[in-house]
């Protein structure tokens, strides 16, 4: 107790912010990795440093603390390959950081209108028990999927959807892709989830549209050949049963802050005075 005084009473505030730093790094790998299969294996690294490490010393185990030491730098490079895709996410996560300065995704009354023929759309395959994967990009690129399918670049329109999704026809069999309000590629392979979903009800659409939105920041919109019901994933997570308008809105709370902003105020504020126009 005495010594933790000693030291508290010697910090200066650079000890303090160096100290808030590394406890902000932590909690935000902790918040990256919840609710991930990484927390139970990162509750085993956890006790393997804090239990074993001051026991090997304590009891002087000669050794079991060899090995504890030589152990421990394997383990730290072992730690990116297990929490591959966490890792990814978290830079992903850092990369779209950027769009805080404001970058332009789009036209907003493109986008608007994409959003609504892709409720419609929906709308009218869940009535005719069509089963579709609708995926709408957003920052993270998702040109690797959209390659290994059939290039179209057209407007997003409801006709169009639900003709793509017919079960005659041949685009049927895989996801569309939408980017920036325009329907990119159709017939696409995505990759499927590997939690372990206990619901068998979620087929191979379901599985595919949790394990897009697991590797990036894109949204998902199934509807359910069986029976008719509509979804949305995100973030490896999934919300069931919506209706068509209900679909519109949430797909409409997502994009809200790209809908708001083009370009933040204080730069089309600037680019303003630069060219002149700046009138107030």
């Amino acid at each position: 107790m005495a010594d933790l005084l000693w030291y508290l009473q010697r910090l200066d505030r650079i000890d303090i912010l160096d100290i808030s730093l590394v406890a902000f790094i932590f909690f935000w790998l902790l918040y990256l990795v919840r609710g991930t299969r990484a927390v139970p294996l990162l509750r085993g690294v956890i006790l393997l440093i804090i239990v074993f490490t001051p026991l090997s010393g304590l009891i002087r185990l000669r050794a079991f603390g060899w090995l504890v030491q030589k152990a421990l730098p394997a383990l730290l490079v072992a730690i990116p390959v297990v929490f591959q895709p966490e890792l990814r996410r978290a830079l992903e996560r850092l990369g779209r950081a950027g769009t805080l300065f404001g970058r332009a995704t789009g036209d907003r009354a493109i986008l608007e209108q994409a959003l609504a023929e892709i409720a419609q759309a929906c709308h009218t395959l869940s009535g005719l028990r069509h089963g579709a994967l609708i995926i709408l990009e957003r920052e993270t690129g998702l040109q690797e999927f959209a390659d290994g399918g059939v290039f179209l670049n057209a407007a997003v329109t409801s006709d169009l959807l639900v003709t793509i999704f017919d079960p005659r026809t041949v685009l049927h069999d895989g996801a569309v892709i939408v980017r920036r309000g325009r329907l990119l590629a159709a017939a696409c392979v995505l990759p499927l989830s590997t939690a372990f979903l206990a619901d068998r009800q979620l087929g191979l659409r379901h599985r595919a549209a949790i394990g897009v939105t697991e590797e990036s920041d894109a949204i998902a919109v199934v509807v359910s050949e069986e029976c008719g019901s509509i979804s949305i994933a995100h973030n490896g997570r999934i919300i069931r049963n919506l209706g068509a308008k209900r679909l519109e809105t949430v797909l409409s709370a997502f994009y809200q802050p790209v809908l708001e902003r083009a370009w933040p105020r204080w730069s089309a504020r600037l680019r303003r005075i630069i060219m002149g126009r700046d009138e107030s």
